[in-house]
């Protein structure tokens, strides 16, 4: 593991920052304070990612694929997906875990 002493700069992607705008609209449909209280847990596990960026797993279904730089934070039932860049991590997407991330990806990769 990363030193405590050495930070790294999380940053999220656009698309990440959709996702969870995503969840948290959908979860705000039935609870304004459940929603907010999503997003301060979601947030704050990745800011953990500051000083242990390597905390996260490899994404198995990636890994099967041969793509090993992306890494991932479970926060039941979602997956906070990141990579290592340097002295970055680049916060890329906050999936539903109960969803195929496999369909997610093709998704959007049709999506453009």
């Amino acid at each position: 593991m990363t030193p405590p002493n050495f930070s790294f700069r999380v940053a999220w992607t656009k698309t990440a920052e959709a996702d969870l705008d995503g969840i948290i609209d959908f979860i705000a449909g039935d609870s304004i304070d459940t929603a907010l209280a999503v997003f301060t847990r979601i947030r704050e596990r990745a800011a953990t990612l500051h000083h242990f960026p390597t905390k996260g797993r490899v994404v198995p279904e990636l890994v099967q694929h041969g793509i090993v730089q992306y890494r991932e934070l479970i926060l039941s039932p979602w997956r906070i997906m990141y990579r290592i860049d340097g002295n970055s991590v680049h916060v890329t997407a906050v999936f539903d875990s109960r969803r195929n991330l496999e369909d997610l990806l093709l998704e959007r990769l049709t999506r453009g």
